[in-house]
């Protein structure tokens, strides 16, 4: 929720007043630990590649992005993964226990970060991974990436999407005719096949050169390189889901309900941290999660300064060493030699004995004063 909303509830149940900043602070620190505990278990998954736990008979696995609005102005694209297993319920593939990693990241940087909640979820030993996905090429990539041999869908709604853009540039945006020609090629999509679809949609009225067919040439050429992913009858009778709506759950409840508020505008460096903590939220799973970003608060600190530390050492030796300042100038020593000659008088010592001349044998008295002059007569 909202970092002043949070202070406020906090303070409600607990009777402890904070700030807005100071809950913005917490959480940030507590985002970001969980972002470098998931960054340093996805290494070491990497470097060590321990078996992976079971998975389940049929898994689904979706990808998208959700533009998130940054300070400046700008927009950058967090790309959420929803996973889960599938099961046939009243007749229908439905997804159980999804669970969501978001990061704001490149292609590459996101499908290997995502290690972690694929490895957790047995995404590499399940029987069948079915990949449902929209047509950008990053999320082929990230299929290849984690399972290569997963069955390839494209999102049925977004297959419609395009037949419909087709179908507005050649009968017109809005028209009954639109609305009846869409309805009954998906129908056909979804229980026939592409065959006939296709072939109604090369049939489309159009102008010779005209914008209506740059889009009909357009839809045909996206379908057709995708053939494999429309055989939405075999999906259905294997039990396979053909929509995407989990990760678009995704994008909504994990990205937009907290980073797309009235007004929100994030630095570049805080977007991850709150995903991360709305990543474990929204799956059910921060109890799970938390203890890994508490040793990381705990243990950050103490890095620093090692890093530190080691920074202020090689400044050290990198650096010439300053000229040595001039020693200062000999104190003057006081000579504590007995003089050469002595005053004359009754000799102090004798055999290395004192004599009774010697100040050792003096009797310490007040001096005897002298005597009073005689008074005049």
């Amino acid at each position: 929720m909202p970092f002043a909303r949070a202070a406020e509830v906090f303070a409600r149940f607990t009777g402890v007043a904070v700030s807005e900043a100071t809950a913005r602070r917490l959480t940030e620190a507590a985002g970001a630990a969980a972002v470098a505990a998931a960054g340093a278990e996805a290494a070491r998954l990497e470097r060590e590649a321990p078996p992976p736990p079971p998975g389940p008979a049929v898994q689904q696995v979706s990808v998208d992005g959700a533009m998130v609005p940054l300070v400046g102005g700008a927009w950058a694209e967090a790309k959420s993964l929803a996973v889960g297993a599938v099961a046939v319920r009243d007749g229908a593939p439905r997804l159980v226990g999804p669970s969501y990693f978001s990061r704001l990241a490149d292609h590459a940087a996101f499908a290997r970060l995502a290690l972690v909640e694929t490895h957790r979820r047995g995404t590499e030993t399940a029987g069948v991974v079915v990949g449902v996905v929209d047509g950008a090429e990053w999320c082929q990539g990230f299929l290849d990436h984690h399972r290569p041999d997963a069955v390839r869908v494209l999102d049925f709604p977004h297959a419609v999407e395009h037949l419909a853009a087709a179908a507005q540039a050649a009968l017109g945006a809005g028209t009954a005719a639109t609305g009846a020609w869409v309805g009954e090629q998906a129908h056909a999509l979804k229980h026939a096949g592409p065959a006939g679809v296709l072939a109604a949609l090369r049939a489309l009225p159009v102008a010779a050169g005209g914008p209506a067919a740059a889009a009909r040439d357009a839809c045909l050429g996206y379908l057709e390189r995708r053939l494999p992913q429309l055989d939405y009858p075999a999906f259905a009778a294997a039990g396979y889901p053909i929509g995407s709506g989990a990760v678009e759950s995704a994008n909504k409840v994990v990205v937009e309900a907290r980073l797309k508020g009235a007004g929100m505008h994030w630095a570049r460096d805080h977007v991850d941290p709150m995903l991360a903590l709305r990543g474990s939220a929204c799956s059910g799973r921060w109890d799970a999660d938390w203890p890994g970003a508490a040793a990381e608060l705990r243990a950050a600190p103490g890095r620093r300064a090692a890093a530190r530390r080691a920074a202020r050492r090689a400044a050290r030796g990198g650096a010439i060493a300053p000229a040595a300042p001039p020693a200062p100038a000999a104190r003057p020593r006081v000579s504590r030699a007995v003089p050469a000659t002595r005053a004359a008088g009754p000799p102090t010592s004798r055999g290395g004995k004192p004599t009774a001349a010697h100040p050792w044998k003096q009797t310490l008295r007040p001096p005897r004063p002298a005597p009073l002059p005689a008074p005049q007569r």
